[in-house]
């Protein structure tokens, strides 16, 4: 690291016309020859905190590792978390109590509030705060964006939700009080728009985006201006961002010209997202990636597809869609095809993983500084059951947590005790969360088989 008198503020912005783009953390930032009074400057408390939801519950005896303490040996479900499986735990035996009585409504609402959804189907619903909401009152506060809510469906699906329960339980993953849901953006373009525009009305944004053929191009005096007062190590690392962030823009661009070519149209999908349920992944994890890498925000959600998606993915092999295929009735053959559903979606997560992993920051990586949990709310699809949930945690929690483990509960524990461990570990003095007993303080002990 060059040693200056002088250092970057972490919250360095470039400004263009209509584009605001923050910076990673470079060591310029990074004050000399001084304790590090800055916590935001100092990558051991860079702390994220992320949720990706997987819907419909999986074939647990396909998801389950086979060893009762490590991830030595992969399930069928999990295979592809090897590159990533020392920052990667899957725990077993969990359960959402206040999911029940059971219904595709309540696995999406309890999974990070813990809380039982009122029974209504009109505008009184009522559920409780969200586990990341809590998070982003108290490490959002500094950032940009305090959360950031993604998704990969449209929310269009009105007469399409469970007899009972509003489809806003449904559709919303994070909610910032008991009545106020927060909507996920699914198209790739405005979540883009969102983490680099200027600010302003969806529509000015989008015309001032519209002036140029890319964010950066009104940057490029700034950006020059900036890499001169750079050392080579921070003029290499904001050169990899700046083209990280291109390319992205590239492929969604490309996702808009090819729309018009798609003679088969998902119903479930934005007008100018990928053709392929993988390429939209892969962009929505991406921006991901550069959003917590640029500090803009500590807290996301990202739903996979929502619950009672009838989405074919027919790039695995799949033709049928897939909430009829989770009702099974034990046929062997639609269990093999939910079970290979699960491992796409898994793989794809894997991916991001190992991008985050790739992504150097301070004195570790992206992955080193965060905490994932990647899971469901329901259990078995076939009898829409909250017990026994497929949860994985990835991440390095800033060194205060260690991977390549499998954590089996003898009795049925909820999940929100492993919400409340994720506060903790993120630094937010939480004492209770939805019907938690205590602390999973398992996931933080050293491993010692």
């Amino acid at each position: 690291m060059i040693v200056t008198k002088k250092s970057l503020p972490r919250r360095t912005f470039l400004r263009g016309t209509g584009a605001t783009l923050a910076l990673p953390l470079l060591d310029a930032m990074i004050p000399s020859m001084t304790a590090l009074a800055d916590t935001a400057a100092n990558p051991s408390q860079l702390r994220r905190l992320g949720f990706v939801y997987m819907p419909m519950g999986s074939d647990i005896s396909s998801w389950t590792p086979p060893n009762e303490h490590t991830l030595d040996e992969l399930s069928p479900s999990l295979r592809s978390l090897e590159p990533v499986k020392q920052q990667v735990t899957a725990i077993t035996n969990l359960e959402l109590q206040n999911a029940y009585p059971g219904t595709h409504a309540t696995s999406n609402a309890a999974f990070l509030s813990a809380a039982r959804a009122k029974r209504t189907e009109s505008t009184d619903y009522y559920l409780g705060t969200t586990v990341d909401q809590i998070a982003a009152q108290h490490i959002g506060q500094g950032t940009v964006l305090p959360s950031l809510e993604m998704s990969m469906d449209l929310l269009s699906v009105v007469g399409q939700c469970d007899n009972g329960y509003a489809c806003v339980y449904q559709n919303n993953l994070s909610w910032s009080s008991p009545t106020t849901p927060l909507p996920a953006e699914a198209h790739p373009r405005l979540v883009f728009e969102t983490l680099f525009g200027e600010g302003g009305t969806a529509k000015a944004r989008r015309e001032a985006l519209n002036k140029r053929a890319s964010l950066l191009d009104s940057l490029a005096e700034e950006i020059n201006r900036l890499k001169k007062t750079l050392g080579p190590a921070d003029r290499n690392t904001v050169s990899q961002y700046l083209e990280s962030i291109r390319e992205v823009e590239r492929r969604i661009q490309r996702a808009e010209a090819d729309v018009s070519e798609n003679p088969l149209p998902d119903l479930d999908r934005p007008t100018g997202v990928p053709i392929s349920y993988a390429d939209h992944a892969r962009l929505m994890f991406d921006l991901q990636v550069l959003a917590l890498q640029g500090d803009i925000t500590r807290v996301i959600t990202f739903q996979l597809a929502r619950e009672t998606s009838n989405r074919a993915y027919t790039e695995i092999g799949v033709s049928e869609p897939h909430h009829p295929l989770t009702h099974h009735g034990n046929n062997p053959e639609k269990i093999a095809k939910v079970a290979k559903i699960n491992q796409f979606h898994v793989s794809l997560f894997a991916e991001f993983l190992g991008k985050l992993q790739a992504t150097p920051e301070g004195n570790g990586s992206l992955l080193d500084h965060a905490l994932y949990l990647y899971g469901s709310g329901m259990g078995n699809p076939n009898v829409h059951d909250h017990s026994d949930l497929p949860i994985l945690v990835a991440g390095g929690a800033a060194g205060n947590m260690q991977g390549n483990r499998h954590i089996r509960f003898e009795k049925p524990t909820p999940l929100a005790n492993l919400h409340l461990s994720l506060l903790q570990k993120v630094g937010i003095a939480q004492q209770v969360f939805g019907d938690s007993q205590q602390p999973m303080d398992e996931l933080f002990e050293s491993l010692d088989v």
